[in-house]
């Protein structure tokens, strides 16, 4: 008589370990989808604090290498800290105006950075300690809210790669030339080419090939550029606080502490986002993990000169395009991230990629985020009245920023933090009409007020 067969659980393509060749080049993709998003922020702020061509080298090799320790604790994770989903963290744009205003009302220049990394500080620490009150909100984002606020991410992402598709230099004579716009257009070109007639590994990779092809069709054109490279050193590490141990003042804290509770808005709306794309449904323990690991790689990100850290949207389009949903390629990716810190030679060979090529693959990278919102929005019952005015006016509200985007103008800076962020506003409003419309008084019907949790398993079933 045969032993009874047991059945193993086959391993969730999450937690999914590929091939090596695999796991680096799909890592790479994610670099490349990010690089410019992690770069910029450094590169602004530290031209404010009138910072040198070494030290601002140094700042930005300082932000890659906090990018890829934050990505370790969202991807890896310990204890009850990190998602443990195909999350990329980096430095949040969304804290770039309020540096610059801490760095403008810094008496001493020299003081600013230390006042910036002391905020940033605290603002993790009590960032991490409200995490699990923050979590809670989970059960008020159904598919009608999550649906609203995943096309929102897309769409408030594809200006980003429209101004990049331009060039690196709004104030440059050849910004939006059509040499400019034609690299994006074959970029974007080879991208859809290699997504329509390859298969399997090349078919995932296309993106990475695409930035590949592109910038070697630059090169002619004069538009790469790798006198970065040659200047670069082989080897370096961010000394910990390399610009001044940090300060502490209440103004600079309470700013950075309005971006700490916006970079905890859109993480929830990411990881929601990330949860349904990759059929593993964030409950209110993940979330709560994910925003530990955020606001912990925030907190410790200025001791190695680093600032914010909060997911980047624009990977989640890259997870949802390639449909590779393994976080340990996503840990890959934070690998090379810390290499690139600790080998400024290499980050630098990676900004060779022109702005132009960078901005062809981010039309398809965006727009699959915002795909994948209308997906859901399709199970998110629109035959009800209630549920398309949510929709409706949740993204006319989220789409201000980007079609209006002085509308604020009036309004003080701190309140501008949040209303600028379009994902942000978008997600508060779809949150409240979801409450007035689906949860208060009669208004509540079961069915349009689905757990994200229940829905991502109707997903999964129907896959």
């Amino acid at each position: 008589m045969s032993a009874p067969t047991v059945d193993v659980p086959a391993v969730h393509p999450v937690d999914e370990k590929l091939p090596a060749l695999k796991m680096a080049t799909s890592g790479l993709q994610h670099v490349a989808a990010m690089y410019a998003g992690v770069v910029a922020p450094p590169l602004i702020v530290g031209a404010a604090a009138g910072l040198s061509a070494t030290d601002l080298t140094f700042l930005t090799g300082a932000c890659l290498f906090t990018a890829g320790l934050a990505t370790f604790l969202q991807t890896l994770g310990f204890w009850k800290i990190g998602a443990r989903l195909p999350f990329v963290n980096g430095v949040t744009f969304a804290g770039v105006a309020p540096m610059t205003a801490i760095i403008a009302s810094a008496k001493d220049k020299s003081d600013a950075l230390p006042m910036i990394f002391g905020a940033v500080m605290v603002a993790g620490v009590l960032g991490f300690l409200a995490a699990p009150v923050f979590c809670k909100a989970v059960r008020f984002f159904p598919p009608v809210v999550t649906g609203s606020v995943i096309t929102l991410i897309g769409v408030s992402l594809l200006p980003v790669a429209f101004g990049w598709a331009q060039g690196p230099d709004a104030s440059a004579h050849d910004y939006g030339s059509a040499t400019n716009l034609t690299l994006a257009g074959l970029t974007l070109l080879i991208v859809l080419l290699l997504r329509r007639f390859t298969r399997g590994f090349l078919k995932q990779i296309a993106v990475l090939l695409g930035l590949i092809v592109g910038t070697l069709i630059a090169i002619p054109f004069g538009v790469t550029d790798f006198s970065p490279v040659a200047k670069a050193a082989v080897v370096g590490f961010p000394a910990p606080f390399h610009f001044g141990a940090p300060q502490f003042h209440i103004a600079a804290i309470l700013s950075m502490c309005v971006v700490m509770v916006v970079s905890m808005t859109e993480s929830t709306a990411d990881m929601l986002a990330l949860g349904e794309i990759v059929e593993r449904p964030s409950d209110e323990r993940t979330i709560a993990a994910g925003l530990r690991a955020d606001t912990l790689g925030s907190a410790l990100s200025p001791v190695f000169n680093g600032f914010m850290c909060s997911a980047f949207a624009q990977n989640i389009g890259l997870v949802a395009m390639t449909r590779i949903r393994s976080r340990f390629v996503v840990a890959a990716g934070g690998g090379f991230l810390v290499l690139m810190g600790l080998c400024p030679a290499a980050a630098a060979l990676i900004a060779v990629v022109p702005r132009p090529v960078l901005g062809g693959a981010g039309v398809v990278l965006f727009g699959s985020v915002a795909a994948s919102g209308i997906q859901t929005l399709v199970r998110a019952g629109l035959d009800k009245d209630n549920n398309v005015l949510i929709v409706a006016v949740s993204l006319a509200v989220g789409i201000i920023p980007i079609t209006a985007p002085g509308f604020y103008h009036a309004f003080p800076d701190t309140a501008k933090i949040v209303l600028d962020s379009g994902i942000s506003t978008g997600c508060v409003t779809a949150v409240l009409l979801n409450l007035v419309f689906n949860h208060l008084g009669r208004g509540r019907d079961a069915q349009d007020v689905t757990h994200p949790m229940e829905a991502g398993e109707e997903l999964a079933s129907a896959h």
